[in-house]
């Protein structure tokens, strides 16, 4: 596994053990197990205010969980610098807000930061990677751009190709498809999902879209709100009694030529 929340006793999985996430009231989970393995894509699913963007900035290093400790790589995350955090570990969060005046390019140029020196700054081949990710979401001709200029669909893919050129091994998506209409949240982020996958790198997103999580991902965590969680795969857990029980609405199974897919009824 690549990444570890380890804590007390083991339930479930090889490196998530027992972790304890709370906010305020809500038990976003307790007795928490879970491996996050090479080539892995996890959904996490639940209804509003069950913590599920907590939980995902906690297993960032954003913030501390009441029990236990992160691990990355088999190292703790607390031991880890900031740079070394960054170079494996990248996240997307749910909004971006734009502090300082900056061109598409420079912001997304900020990406490659963990990987360039003070004194040097971006070289040639760092600017080159970022021209690149900023075609492969489309905006190739908007990199002269003023980013307040752009769109919040435009934004968003200016901050996937920001993670792109990062390069981490691992990547946290708090509601990718967040203002991306249809063809972007399918193609682009579809893509993009499939290339961290096939580099062996391991994806955890946050999720709105039951079919779109059943699209990218192979597995999935429901937070129920009251602290219970269940991990597993597709096979395991995309039920019509398991998701019509996480959303407490019923959900019926609709099956089609391209797969299985769920809807409110």
């Amino acid at each position: 596994a690549i990444l570890g929340l380890v804590v007390h006793v083991a339930t479930v999985g090889t490196k998530l053990r027992q972790h304890g996430v709370e906010i305020g009231d809500t038990k976003v989970c307790h007795h928490l197990s879970m491996g996050l393995g090479d080539g892995e894509v996890w959904s996490i699913l639940g209804r509003n205010g069950v913590g599920k963007s907590t939980l995902l900035k906690t297993m960032a290093g954003l913030r501390m969980p009441q029990r236990g400790a992160i691990q990355l790589g088999g190292t703790g995350l607390q031991n880890l610098s900031r740079r070394e955090r960054a170079q494996r570990l990248g996240i997307l969060f749910q909004d971006s807000e734009s502090l300082f005046p900056a061109t598409v390019l420079e912001t997304v140029l900020t990406g490659r930061h963990p990987w360039t020196s003070a004194m040097r700054g971006e070289s040639a081949d760092d600017v080159e990677r970022a021209r690149q990710a900023l075609a492969c979401v489309g905006l190739g001709a908007l990199a002269g751009r003023d980013l307040t200029s752009l769109s919040g669909g435009e934004r968003r893919r200016v901050d996937l190709a920001a993670l792109m050129v990062q390069e981490p091994r691992i990547v946290l998506l708090d509601e990718p498809g967040n203002h991306l209409d249809m063809h972007y949240q399918v193609a682009v982020l579809g893509d993009l999902v499939r290339d961290w996958k096939a580099a062996g790198g391991a994806v955890v997103a946050v999720m709105h879209d039951v079919n779109l999580a059943l699209r990218f991902s192979d597995h999935l965590m429901l937070l129920y709100g009251d602290g219970e969680v269940a991990c597993g795969t597709i096979g395991e857990l995309a039920s019509e009694s398991a998701l019509s029980r996480l959303y407490g609405h019923r959900m019926e199974r609709v099956t089609t030529a391209t797969g299985e897919w769920f809807f409110p009824v």
